[in-house]
């Protein structure tokens, strides 16, 4: 049973979303007060942090914030206010997985949640010994550790950068179509004046150490999408 953890002062919506997600096979535990988000965050069961951006005292950015400069990876949705698309890609710049706008539907929400936890979730079958490794010059990313190295020194990705240059490093010198990798990578389809997917390819790029040659490793095609230089 996967275990989300729900940080937001509404807690009519908590309450609401609790009986939702119970019944659809989640665990759920909600926390109405921000400062104790990372009292809720040591328990190392839970593998979603549904996090709202308007709060007293800690507001979501200062949680989040805190939570990447920890090195922790769990996977955050971050539920922000509709129409306010500077929180959107401060969540985004911030490390946030995705956003889901308020007010939002049950459909939708589960959807998001969904869509992050099939990227998420680790392989737990099977022989470290046949992980199918992928070696691009000085990069060497393992699906099944779902580790990244640069020169055997780690990287430090969140779960969608790490599927992100997944899809970039399966398919180098290939123009990678933007609605397809959204789809691939964010489990949605891309929607008009959407940069979440812009927001995760300009992180991953902030975080992989430069060439050797100083030529950039990802290229952005415009009107078509990404492609990961060869060389």
């Amino acid at each position: 049973m996967m275990k989300l953890l729900m940080i937001d002062d509404d807690q009519e919506l908590c309450e609401l979303l609790c009986d939702l997600l119970t019944l659809e096979g989640f665990e759920f535990e909600a926390c109405n007060d921000s400062s104790l988000a990372f009292e809720k965050l040591k328990d190392k069961n839970v593998d979603l942090l549904l996090l709202d951006v308007m709060m007293p005292g800690k507001n979501g950015f200062d949680i989040l914030r805190e939570l990447r400069l920890s090195r922790s990876q769990l996977p955050v949705l971050m539920l922000t206010a509709k129409g306010d698309e500077f929180d959107r890609v401060l969540g985004l710049e911030l490390g946030a997985d995705d956003y889901l706008p308020k007010p939002f539907s049950d459909r939708e929400l589960l959807a998001r949640i969904k869509a992050i936890l099939r990227r998420t979730r680790k392989a737990n079958q099977g022989d470290e010994s046949n992980d199918d490794k992928i070696c691009h010059d000085d990069l060497v990313l393992s699906p099944r550790r779902q580790e990244v190295l640069h020169y055997d020194q780690p990287l430090d990705l969140t779960s969608t950068e790490f599927a992100l240059l997944e899809q970039f490093l399966r398919h180098p010198g290939i123009i990678l179509d933007k609605a397809k990798l959204n789809e691939q990578v964010l489990g949605k389809k891309l929607m008009p004046f959407d940069r979440s997917l812009d927001m995760h390819v300009s992180n991953l790029r902030k975080k992989i150490p430069d060439r050797n040659d100083q030529h950039p490793r990802i290229k952005t095609i415009r009107g078509k999408g990404y492609l990961w230089l060869q060389w």
